[in-house]
This record gives structure tokens, C-alpha cells and sequence, in this order.
């Protein structure tokens, strides 16, 4: 008898049945339990080799019917987005999803691997080179799934994975699921069933229920912070007054990418990143500050007088290119001078 068929009661470790899911996947063991469901690691026979599965049994506490036809109708929603998602390489792909007895399960592709949490725990912290290489690869990633009108919305050192076979970094645990299948029920109004993501992790408008894309750049934020010092938010002090968390002397960085930490961990939305397209061109910027040193400076640039009886115009745009060139061949001959008094 197969489990599509097997009576059991509301989120029972699977573990425990030796029939087959759908007839189809064998549960091999658990690997997480959280407020919304529970996640196994699974092998899907009917494909040659039986190659590994994740499956993540979602269970809404409804029992009204209209509310679990609701949770059903959202839950297919959120499917089809997790399919669309699952095209770019560093998103697990979406093998299946069903229903059983009002409880909900997807099937998606095993990562394996190591998370961000676990590379910390063994190796120790990460070096500042490290971390901006790990933005520059992750960040197109972000980019690519807010684009898609997705806010994932639990980003932790747990939820990124490292793919052992290339090397990819992977996004997973979708928070928008959980969420969907939460909010179907019309009697719930608690706060544990409305919030999504990790407290420390979340910013303070995901607390108040009210998420933006910029959240999820926060929460990348505190993840850096974790790889550089191994401490978890809990472990790290905040501004009573405004919310924002002190930081600076937890890691030793840069001036210019503490700059970067700053922005993406701003308790204000409005002073924060937009978007990971912003943070990537900022970390990008970098590379060139020495070649754009020479055009940027603190004092304002002299007047340019016109040309001794001429009566050319000239626009002020011309102006500011001769007033920046002058600016330029002052800062020659002065650092000419300084060498030749050595």
C-alpha cells in the first residue's frame, strides 16, 4: 500500500513508513522541522539510479473546507512560481508537487553540499576578499529572483548552500510557499503564523509584516556579518533608539566595503540598497577607484579665465573639463616636485 492511499496523523514523521510517497519516493530521513512543515530527504525510484530528492511536507492547520480549498488554489500558485524559478541554475528545480489527506508536498531538486553555516562551523570565519567574491557571485542571483517578483525572505548562512559538483552557490528554503499556505487560514491572526523568515536575519518591516526587496538585501547583510565574525544575530548588540545594528566593532573591514555593510544594514528602508544590482555596481566600483582618484576631489575647482582677447564663447561644460585638466596638471607638477626633493 502506498502513502497516497495511507491514513496518518498531521505531520507524522515519514520516516517512520516504509511504503513508498506517491507511490514513488522513499523517504530516507528527516532533515528539518520548522512552524510550517518538515523536510526529508528522499529517493524517487521510478527514475533510473533512484536519484536523491528533497520533499517538504507543508501543513496548514485549517479545517475548513473553503480555507483548505484556498490553501489549495495558493498553494498551486506558489508552485508554479517555485517551477519558474527553478530554471536558473542556483535555485533547486521543482520536480513534483501533490496533496495528501489536506496536507501539501513538493519534490525538488538535492543539493549536495555544504551551507554557509556549516563551512563557518568547520573552517572558521571568512576574510574580507572572500566575502566580496561570494556577493559578486550570489548577488546576480538575488537580482534575478527579485526580478521575478520574489521576495524570499528567510536569506541565513543555512539557506545558501555551496554545490559540491561545481562549485554554484544555491538558494533555498523559499519562504513565499510558507507563507502562502500560512495566510489561507481566515481565523489565524498571530504573529507566528503571519511572519516568514529568521528574527535577527529579518529586518524590522519583514517583522511588521511588510517585506521588500530591500529586506532581503538586510538579511544578506547579516549573513556576511556571520562570515566574517561566526556570530549569529542574537549575539550582537542594536541601537535602542533607532534599531540599527552595531556592528563596527564586531569585524575588521575596509573603509570602502564597511561602506557597503553600512548601507545594506540600514534599519530605514529609504537609506538602504534598492536593489543587488545596486550592491554588485558598488562592489564592482572598487576595481577603478584608483584611476577615478586623480579626477575626484575635496576642494572646488578654480575658475578658468577666457582666453586673453578672444571673445570665443565658452559653455560651461568645456569650462569644467579645462578647470579639471588645470586641476590635473597642478597635482603633476606638485607630485613631481615632492619626488625630486627626495
Amino acid at each position: 500500500m502506498s502513502l497516497s492511499a495511507y491514513p496518518f496523523p498531521p505531520q507524522a514523521d515519514l520516516t517512520q513508513f516504509r511504503e513508498l510517497l506517491r507511490d514513488r519516493y522513499q523517504i530516507s530521513r528527516l532533515l528539518g522541522r520548522g512552524g510550517f512543515g518538515v523536510t526529508y530527504l528522499a529517493r524517487d525510484v521510478r527514475l533510473p539510479g533512484s536519484p536523491r530528492c528533497v520533499i517538504k511536507q507543508l501543513c496548514p492547520k485549517v479545517q475548513d473546507p473553503a480555507a483548505l480549498k484556498k490553501a489549495r488554489q495558493r498553494f498551486e500558485q506558489e508552485a508554479r512560481a517555485l517551477a519558474k524559478l527553478g530554471s536558473h541554475s542556483q535555485v533547486p528545480q521543482l520536480l513534483d508537487y501533490f496533496e495528501i489527506d489536506g496536507e501539501f508536498y513538493l519534490a525538488q531538486e538535492f543539493i549536495r553540499g555544504r551551507t554557509l553555516a556549516q563551512d563557518v562551523h568547520k573552517f572558521g570565519v571568512w576574510t574580507e576578499s572572500a566575502v566580496k567574491q561570494f556577493l559578486k557571485e550570489f548577488l546576480p542571483l538575488l537580482q534575478y529572483v527579485h526580478k521575478q517578483r520574489v521576495i524570499h525572505r528567510d536569506i541565513k548562512p543555512s539557506n545558501i548552500v555551496r554545490c559540491r559538483d561545481d562549485g554554484r552557490w544555491v538558494l533555498i528554503d523559499f519562504g513565499a510557499v510558507k507563507e502562502r499556505v500560512a495566510f489561507s487560514d481566515p481565523h489565524s491572526r498571530s504573529m507566528a503564523t503571519h511572519f516568514v523568515g529568521t528574527i535577527g536575519f529579518a529586518p524590522i518591516e519583514q517583522v511588521a509584516m511588510r517585506p521588500t526587496y530591500a529586506s532581503d538585501i538586510y538579511a544578506l547583510g547579516v549573513t556576511c556579518l556571520y562570515l566574517l565574525s561566526s556570530r549569529v544575530p542574537k549575539e550582537q548588540d542594536y541601537d535602542p533608539y533607532t534599531g540599527e545594528l552595531l556592528w563596527q566593532n564586531l569585524v575588521n573591514v575596509s573603509d570602502y566595503f564597511g561602506r557597503i555593510l553600512d548601507k545594506m544594514l540600514k534599519a530605514n528602508t529609504h537609506d538602504r540598497f534598492k536593489s543587488a544590482d545596486d550592491v554588485f555596481r558598488t562592489l564592482e566600483l572598487e576595481a577603478h577607484l584608483e584611476t577615478l582618484r586623480p579626477c575626484l576631489s575635496n576642494h572646488p575647482l578654480s575658475q578658468v579665465e577666457p582666453i586673453a582677447g578672444s571673445d570665443e564663447f565658452i559653455s560651461p561644460l568645456v569650462r569644467t573639463a579645462m578647470a579639471i585638466r588645470a586641476w590635473q596638471a597642478r597635482l603633476a607638477a606638485r607630485q613631481a616636485k615632492d619626488q625630486s626633493n627626495f
